[in-house]
């Protein structure tokens, strides 16, 4: 007989897999989990996710999950509802749906190949330590405009999430209390990490474009707090789930060479007179968007996230009590064989019509940065397929995510080289040349080193 604990140690050790195997072998419906005192069903049929996602927030709102975010992002549209919330989200979604940020499509293609120009000197590179920052980037300059944040302030910005995402990943579920030293270390970290992000908000705010969301968020009235906590969420929401997604995009794309060169002849189809991709012909390029679906589709950045009865309410067969967390996991949804065929193999024939891909969330709270991520992606997949060739990684099996505030990848180990040279270097390889080594630039050789 399970008690109100007992699922608590399993989760913990490893949640993606626990989630994974509660939500695929139990009916589809509302699975009861049992992770403390409060009930928390894990939502696994995808014909429940929109009843419950567009619900009245009178019946059912974001709950007390979410809320232990506040700590660090205030009191943004993120953790508000009503008419002030749709207020904010109107302005967001202004500034970052997909047809607002393609005319930034030439500076952040321009972000792009600096990023690409930099890991090419180095002969290998770790995509996550690159990709970041480059989200970090693009993101400011769909929202806040071009040459708006120093590359101080971005390395400031993402140290500071990384020393305390681990801190607030564990808290979400966290039921019993950590000790007081463990606190104090917490404590001291979110402090150091809090005034290092406002720095970078002030800097960014006193630079932002007269267009910017910013201009258009002061209009609404917000006060300097509002618009602080307003700001440092775009920056966070913004940059991690997206630079998580892109090391993501990048791991396969190396792990599937061919993919890769048909990503580079799509990208040679986009491209204008000027050498840069047309914006008209980037909508159409369905390589490289059907990559950046699946990528999505495995490694939802936004893996979980959760809903709390507010008014008694019926989902499912059920009548759920005030209190209720509903616990909705794109990550198992999408994983789940129900609902696609080989789910746990990166594929480039499915369809992403069902209820199951929900990697955005759904309804009128999903993310409103939807629009910039998925462009942002789709011309990271054209820029570096056309430039680069990538090498050294397997696809079988693929990496396991550490399951942080997003699925971050483990160390990875790239190789990169011109897309030039390795199309000469494979003709010649064919021919039955012998080449000589030759370091990737940047590099040394070992004998000069004697």
């Amino acid at each position: 007989m399970p008690h109100m604990f007992s699922d608590v140690r399993a989760f913990r050790r490893d949640p993606l897999q626990f989630l994974l195997e509660r939500g695929n072998a139990a009916p589809l419906g509302l699975e009861p989990l049992h992770l403390g005192p409060s009930p928390v069903l894990l939502v696994n049929d995808p014909d429940l996710i929109r009843p419950i996602l567009k619900a009245p927030e009178t019946e059912v709102g974001k709950g007390r999950l979410i809320k232990k975010l506040t700590p660090v992002l205030g009191e943004s549209s993120l953790m508000l509802h009503g008419e002030e919330h749709k207020r904010r989200r109107s302005v967001l979604q202004k500034h970052m749906a997909k047809g607002a940020v393609e005319k930034y499509l030439p500076q952040m293609c321009a972000e792009i190949r600096a990023v690409g120009a930099r890991i090419a000197r180095l002969g290998s590179f770790d995509p996550h330590r690159f990709t970041a920052t480059l989200a970090l980037r693009t993101i400011c300059i769909a929202v806040f405009g071009a040459q708006v944040i120093s590359s101080g302030d971005e390395e400031a910005l993402v140290q500071a999430v990384g020393t305390i995402e681990d801190d607030l990943a564990d808290e979400m579920f966290r039921v019993l209390p950590i000790g007081p030293l463990a606190w104090y270390r917490r404590n001291k970290n979110r402090v150091c990490a809090k005034l290092a992000m406002s720095t970078v908000v002030q800097r960014l705010r006193a630079s932002a474009g007269s267009t910017s969301a910013l201009r258009d968020l002061e209009a609404l009235g917000l006060s300097d707090r509002d618009l602080h906590d307003e700001i440092l969420t775009l920056l966070l929401a913004g940059h991690h789930t997206t630079g998580s997604t892109a090391a993501w995009l990048l791991y396969h794309m190396a792990a599937e060479p061919a993919l890769m060169d048909e990503v580079a002849d799509e990208a040679a189809e986009c491209l204008g007179d000027n050498g840069e991709l047309r914006v008209e012909a980037v909508r159409r390029a369905d390589v490289s968007a059907t990559l950046v679906k699946e990528v999505c589709r495995l490694y939802p950045s936004a893996w979980w996230f959760s809903r709390e009865v507010m008014a008694p309410v019926s989902f499912g067969g059920r009548d759920l009590k005030v209190g209720t967390s509903l616990l909705i996991c794109p990550w198992q949804l999408q994983r789940d064989p129900r609902h696609w065929e080989q789910p746990d193999r990166f594929l480039m024939t499915r369809r992403y019509t069902t209820d199951a891909y929900v990697p955005f969330g759904a309804g009128p709270r999903a993310c409103a940065g939807m629009g910039v991520a998925m462009l942002e992606l789709q011309l990271l997949a054209l820029e570096m397929a056309a430039a680069y060739g990538f090498t050294g990684v397997s696809p079988n099996p693929a990496p396991w995510p550490k399951a942080s505030v997003t699925l971050v990848p483990p160390p990875m180990n790239i190789a990169i080289e011109l897309r030039q040279a390795r199309r000469r270097n494979s003709a010649l390889f064919e021919a039955g040349v012998e080449l000589p080594y030759v370091p990737p630039v940047g590099v040394v050789p070992a004998d000069a080193l004697q």
